[in-house]
């Protein structure tokens, strides 16, 4: 039997960490968030493999990160945006021809200058442009990510662009946004392009919030968009026509369905007009990825986005991907821009410690700046590494 001082602690000095993390939105990309982690594991010591995949749960980088888990490339269009200027819209056609659409990029809401945002006058009529640019280029099959909007016009404005006429009592099309479904009378269908029936669609999102009511697009989301409690009341009023209208031309209701009120009803649109799936965003991107095999053989996962709170656990992405972890025993950190309300509730959906990456006392511009919030993300990175490292998990090879 050995001495007691030849006895050796077993320890390794190998570890995988899988890095999968949402943007931080306003500030870097969950692509850029992936590498500044990735960047600060290397640091640490060179027996160290990382895998990274870039999240989003139908909102901001979904074409990106969609891309990166099915290949593909990007495409630009000219499109009509939410106030009905111009703007140019990314979005994506995977290697297998689906197209990925972020409804943010043609509609969002920070194409809206502060000032200028009004919820009932906004459009997401550039969504469907983008469509029908996907179906000009052979495009059957979509994947549309509904988040960040600067709309509540129940997507009217996205099947007027696909064809659609929204008409009032005397037979003219309505305005484009909220305000214009107040005229709503009938709908036509005459004018829709017949590759349209040949299309699935499937819906990321991340909330299960109604069409309409106190849970609803207008109630919950508006006053993000710069409506005042009058005219929340306005917008269901207006969406609740709009529902009505819908139900019936097309006899069938789909006001209560979950995630109908997504993207200021987009979702209901998608859903009643377009037979589209709603489907939890990062469940989706999960399923189409590698991403589970990954976290089976790692050591430690690395997740995050902007803010963490108690919204975080109600299906973004951060708790999509620790209860991915938790199936199959793994420790997971979160790192974030900034920690609200209810943000414990995270550590108990898998999440088992969250770190908040500012170094010290700044302005919110300087927090959000690329580069600064890129560096708060790595030293905060490279620390937390070094404490699980202390935890014996691996020799330190500094």
């Amino acid at each position: 039997m050995p001495a007691k001082s030849e006895k050796k602690t077993a320890r390794h000095d190998f570890m995988k960490i899988t890095v999968a993390i949402d943007s931080f939105k306003g500030s870097i990309t969950s692509t850029e968030a992936a590498y500044a982690v990735r960047a600060a594991a290397l640091s640490f010591g060179q027996s160290t493999e990382i895998k990274t995949f870039a999240l989003a749960d139908g909102g901001e980088g979904t074409v990106e990160a969609f891309l990166a888990a099915l290949g593909g490339r990007k495409y630009s269009e000219s499109v009509v945006g939410p106030l009905g200027e111009e703007v140019i819209a990314e979005y994506g056609i995977s290697e297998d021809g689906t197209a990925i659409i972020e409804m943010s990029s043609a509609a969002g809401l920070p194409l809206v200058p502060a000032d200028k945002r009004n919820p009932g006058y906004t459009t997401t009529f550039g969504v469907g442009q983008l469509i029908l640019a996907a179906i000009a280029k052979g495009s059957r099959k979509f994947i549309v990510g509904l988040g960040g909007s600067a709309t509540n016009d129940g997507g009217a404005g996205m099947l007027s662009a696909l064809g659609y006429k929204l008409l009032d009592g005397e037979g003219r099309k309505i305005p484009l946004g909220a305000v214009g479904l107040s005229r709503l009378e009938r709908i036509n269908s005459s004018g829709v392009i017949p590759e349209l029936s040949e299309c699935s669609f499937l819906a990321a999102c991340d909330v299960k919030n109604p069409l309409l009511g106190k849970n609803g697009a207008s109630a919950v989301f508006g006053p993000q968009k710069g409506a005042d409690s009058k005219s929340v009341e306005l917008l269901d009023s207006w969406l609740s026509r709009f529902a009505a209208v819908s139900e019936e031309y097309l006899c069938v209701s789909h006001r209560n369905d979950e995630g109908a009120g997504a993207a200021g009803g987009l979702g209901f649109a998608l859903i009643s007009y377009l037979g589209a799936e709603l489907r939890s965003g990062i469940d989706l991107l999960i399923n189409l990825s590698n991403i589970e095999e990954e976290i089976r053989t790692s050591d430690l996962v690395i997740t995050g986005e902007g803010r963490l709170d108690g919204q975080t656990v109600m299906g973004k992405a951060p708790v999509g991907i620790a209860a991915l972890a938790k199936k199959h025993g793994k420790p997971v950190i979160a790192f974030c821009g900034c920690v609200g309300n209810g943000a414990s509730s995270c550590n108990c959906a898998g999440i088992d410690a969250y770190f908040p990456i500012i170094q010290g006392p700044c302005t919110l511009s300087e927090a959000l700046d690329k580069h600064t919030a890129t560096e708060n993300l790595k030293r905060t990175a490279e620390q937390a590494i070094r404490l699980f490292a202390c935890a014996g998990r691996i020799t330190n090879n500094c």
